[in-house]
């Protein structure tokens, strides 16, 4: 089957006469549990909800591996840097991975025994950092500056060298690219992005290539109880049946936004992996079915950047990315090492030429600042 074929029955229980095609969400905190627990597909809610099997199943059918859902993207990430790693080991983690994800590193796990090594996503730095290295965390495309690496090659070589890898794929999501077929042991992402796409539910997961993996990460899930709600899961699955139409949406109207802001001269630096003379594209076209929603532009100034994004109209001036609506923030108010007038902006699911006309009004009215 395609993708749009995919993505509307994933997950989905066998037909039933008189029963609905996706069952609501099942809330409830304990179940009858009489007997030995072995036996009993469910007994409390920390341990297993048939909402989560449904969806559990739907991630795992894309991803092409087992998958495991938690209460947010970083709740994922925990999951895998801190079962895997132990005193003593070695973690090699892009240097401009998610900011968050690298505050874990250098906040908790650092402190804590484990080495942190960290190189830029592109070019070679990441491969001499693989001898002795018990985890690779990558992040391709990263957020925010849209560099790629080669998956298969580094897993590859960072299994040659006897390390796990892991990717975190939530700017290309399940349908963009599929880094267990490229190699990754685990595939980790924010579902609250574009997974979902309808900026009202905070989720993440992990996808496991092999079986084992994902029960270990499953059996953490358990002790720590980072469990999802059963509504937001039943929002998530409900929302996947629209997920092909929105990402190709989304990503023609980025590709059509990227080329538009490269072709002026007052914006610079634009970084988009579906542009050809973009450094990250020759990687990307490799590996991805689909570019991605987000486009980076530099404005210059910390000033104009401001302007330019109080003057949208269609666009919102908000930390998301991956929805409907489309969004646009300066980076560099969080602390991302990024200039000042760097603008990450996410394409949503209008028309591109309203899109493109609300960028054009908005970069004439801050072209004074």
């Amino acid at each position: 089957m395609r993708d749009a074929t995919r993505v509307v029955h994933a997950g989905l229980p066998e037909p039933v006469a008189g029963e609905p095609f996706l069952p609501g969400p099942t809330l409830a905190a304990v179940y009858h549990a009489p007997g030995e627990p072995e036996a009993i597909p469910f007994t409390y809610g920390r341990y297993g909800n048939p909402t989560w099997g449904h969806y559990e199943r739907a991630i795992g059918s894309l991803e092409g591996g087992t998958a495991v859902v938690f209460s947010s993207g970083m709740a994922a990430v925990s999951a895998v840097l801190l079962s895997l790693l132990e005193p003593r080991d070695a973690l090699t983690l892009a240097s401009d991975a998610y900011d968050t994800t690298r505050q874990l590193a250098l906040e908790y796990l650092r402190p804590r025994g484990i080495e942190v090594r960290m190189a830029p996503t592109a070019g070679r730095a990441l491969y001499d950092l693989l001898p002795g290295t018990r985890l690779l965390w990558l992040e391709t495309p990263s957020n925010p500056r849209l560099d790629v690496c080669d998956i298969a090659e580094l897993a590859g070589h960072a299994h040659a060298h006897g390390a796990v890898v892991a990717v975190d794929n939530t700017l290309a999501t399940a349908l963009g690219q599929r880094p267990l077929e490229l190699g990754a042991d685990y595939s980790v992402s924010s579902a609250t992005k574009q997974m979902t796409g309808h900026s009202d539910v905070v989720l993440g997961y992990v996808a496991a290539a092999d079986p084992a993996r994902a029960g270990a990460i499953l059996a953490w899930r358990r002790l720590v109880g980072s469990i999802p709600g059963p509504h937001e899961v039943w929002l998530a699955h409900r929302s996947l049946a629209t997920l092909e139409m929105r990402v190709r949406r989304q990503c023609e109207n980025a590709q059509r936004l990227a080329e538009f802001l490269a072709a002026r001269s007052d914006v610079e630096c634009v970084r988009y992996p579906g542009l050809p003379a973009d450094h990250a594209h020759e990687f990307a076209r490799r590996q991805m079915r689909v570019f991605g929603c987000i486009v980076t532009f530099d404005l210059g100034s910390r000033e104009r950047a401001e302007a330019f994004l109080g003057a949208l109209c269609l666009v919102a001036n908000t930390t998301t990315f991956g929805g409907l609506h489309s969004s646009a923030e300066r980076r560099g108010r969080w602390g991302d090492a990024v200039p000042e007038g760097f603008i990450r902006l996410s394409a949503g699911c209008e028309d591109a030429h309203d899109l493109v006309a609300d960028v054009t009004r908005a970069l004439a009215e801050a072209a004074g600042t």
